[in-house]
């Protein structure tokens, strides 16, 4: 029997702008995704200035729920706030060694292809300069040695990284290049994962990027404090025969029933919380406050609906 965990989810964003801002259009990929190990039971995102529309959800190219909206009135504050109640499982993934060889896997993506995903070849494709797919390449090829299969090789790599590159959240922002990371190894689950995934694919292999949240529990005895979990990425790596199965190079493991899916694609850009154009606005301030509870520690106030537009 599956045991099932229980999380309410709150993330908050907010900006506040230096002046106006005149019109604008928002994305947002906030709503935890439906998956064989995590059940999204409600979702709830409210949205202040409250858009003119309200904005319908839509599914996108690659199943995730996103939400598009336009502010045309004048504001020089925009916030969003996502909650949900998610249940999540432990995922059931394949035994490392008895997974396929890495390097028999190119010749069988045509026929994963047809009975699995479509859009696999777009998860193999490379966009880095051949100097730095070299110097990826170069950095996988000691976990895949001939004939390693490719679970056991790419659970190699995940702790790799997390042994050898330092979390430094002072170390990069999201245009910092990826041949910056790979050559200081430093940085934060975002630059870990677009590591791993680019390397991944210098051997032929199909892999994506997923954001989501991980739960984490306050030291024994202390409060959990509001506000102070983050957001989170991890990688997907695609096994034909057995289907999609996920690692987190920042803790160097396989992912568990405390990793909560949200959104998956090829990289950062497809799964981006909340992206927007705006006209106006100058400097800002950005705040993000994200907390992952578990259902039993939720007070009853908890319950209370923030002022806004509910999507």
């Amino acid at each position: 029997m599956t045991d099932w965990a229980r999380y309410r989810i709150r993330h908050r964003t907010a900006y506040r702008y230096g002046a106006d801002v005149l019109v604008s259009q928002h994305l947002l990929y906030l709503t935890p995704r439906t998956t064989p190990h995590q059940q999204c039971i409600e979702s709830r995102i409210v949205i202040s200035p409250v858009p003119g529309a309200r904005p319908a959800p839509r599914t996108d190219l690659f199943g995730n729920v996103a939400h598009h909206f336009d502010l045309d009135v004048p504001h020089d504050r925009f916030a969003v706030t996502a909650s949900s109640l998610v249940a999540v499982a432990q995922p059931n993934w394949p035994e490392p060694s008895a997974t396929p060889a890495w390097d028999d896997l190119p010749d069988r993506f045509e026929e994963a292809r047809a009975a699995d995903d479509h859009l696999l070849d777009t998860y193999r494709q490379r966009i880095e300069p051949l100097s730095l797919a070299n110097g990826l390449h170069n950095f996988a090829m000691p976990s895949f040695p001939a004939g390693q299969p490719v679970l056991a090789g790419a659970l190699d790599l995940t702790r790799r990284i997390f042994r050898d590159f330092a979390y430094d959240p002072e170390a990069t922002t999201v245009t910092t290049p990826l041949a910056t990371v790979l050559r200081t190894r430093r940085g934060v689950c975002q630059d870990f994962a677009r590591v791993m995934i680019a390397a991944l694919r210098t051997l032929g292999l199909a892999a994506g990027y997923v954001s989501g949240y991980l739960v984490t529990e306050p030291p024994e005895g202390q409060a959990r404090l509001v506000g102070a979990d983050q957001s989170h990425a991890w990688v997907r790596l695609h096994i034909p025969g057995f289907g999609w199965v996920d690692l987190d190079p920042t803790n160097g493991v396989l992912t568990g029933n405390g990793h909560i899916t949200v959104a998956w694609g090829r990289g950062f850009r497809d799964v981006v919380p909340v992206k927007g154009v705006i006209t106006g606005g100058g400097e800002h301030e950005l705040k993000v406050e994200v907390d992952v509870i578990p259902e039993a520690e939720i007070p009853a106030s908890a319950d209370a609906t923030p002022a806004g537009q509910a999507a």
